[in-house]
């Protein structure tokens, strides 16, 4: 009677659609999280960009990523606090830490959300290449 397949027929049945792919960037350098954007974009995500700290809250709310590229070095609110705010919310998150400064500082994020055993977390140093951080997206 209708066209859809009867699983007890043997027929396949319909197909969940796959989760949605969506890329929070939070970093005050603009270029950078613009570069971001445009490699991601091209590997499907849906993404949102920040250059603000004090916008992260609100926008993870809205927004609910799967995966949160975060600069770790920002003014007024710096990265280990917006991952602070992470863990106390209990995220399910692969979380990519970056810096441009020293490498400690993204190391030192990275082992706070993984102590947590919150978030898949990936620690790097800025500048990244585009093959880079296609890998890390993948």
């Amino acid at each position: 009677m209708g066209d859809a397949p009867d699983p007890a027929a043997g027929g396949a049945a319909p197909t969940p659609e796959p989760t949605a792919r969506r890329l929070l960037v939070m970093d005050d350098e603009a270029a950078f999280a613009r570069f971001v954007r445009r490699i991601a974009e091209g590997e499907g995500y849906e993404v949102e960009v920040l250059t603000l700290p004090r916008e992260f809250a609100e926008t993870f709310e809205r927004f609910d990523p799967n995966v949160v590229i975060l600069d770790v070095v920002m003014p007024e609110i710096d990265g280990i606090e917006l991952i602070r705010w992470l863990i106390a919310r209990e995220a399910h998150i692969k979380l990519i830490v970056m810096t441009g400064f020293n490498p400690m500082y993204a190391t030192m994020g990275a082992v706070l959300a993984e102590a947590h055993g919150l978030m898949e977390v990936t620690s790097v140093v800025k500048p990244i290449g585009v093959a880079d951080l296609r890998k890390l997206l993948a």
